[in-house]
């Protein structure tokens, strides 16, 4: 599957923007989708993580970010309420079978990756 995430910019502080990724296949439904970031000079960190009708969020994203999936367009969507300066980063979308049991923390255990969208919010 090849992915392809949009939507990135600049915002103040507060501010609310909405990423979009787009799945190429037609098997979108049958795979765990999920955001990642990275910050300049960190490390790649889990966002938040979408599959059947669970949803999971990290703990500095929780309250302000939504996850979401539109199977019939093979879309992925990330609304983010509220946002920091320590929200910049540039977010990916990643996908790996729906059926994989092992952790969606981690970024090694994705097999498909768009290219990244930049995120940047201005205090």
């Amino acid at each position: 599957v090849q992915l392809q995430a949009s939507g990135g910019g600049l915002v103040q502080a507060g501010g609310s923007l909405r990423l979009s990724c787009a799945a190429s296949g037609r098997t979108f439904s049958s795979y765990a989708m999920s955001w990642f970031r990275q910050a300049p000079g960190k490390e790649r960190e889990f966002v938040a993580t979408i599959s059947w009708n669970d949803v999971y969020y990290a703990d500095s994203v929780k309250g302000r970010f939504t996850i979401s999936r539109d199977n019939a367009k093979n879309t992925m969507y990330l609304q983010m309420n509220s946002l920091k300066p320590e929200d910049t980063a540039v977010y990916y979308c990643a996908a790996r079978p729906a059926s994989d049991s092992r952790s969606y923390y981690y970024d090694s255990l994705y097999n498909f990756w768009g290219r990244g969208t930049q995120v940047t919010v201005s205090s």
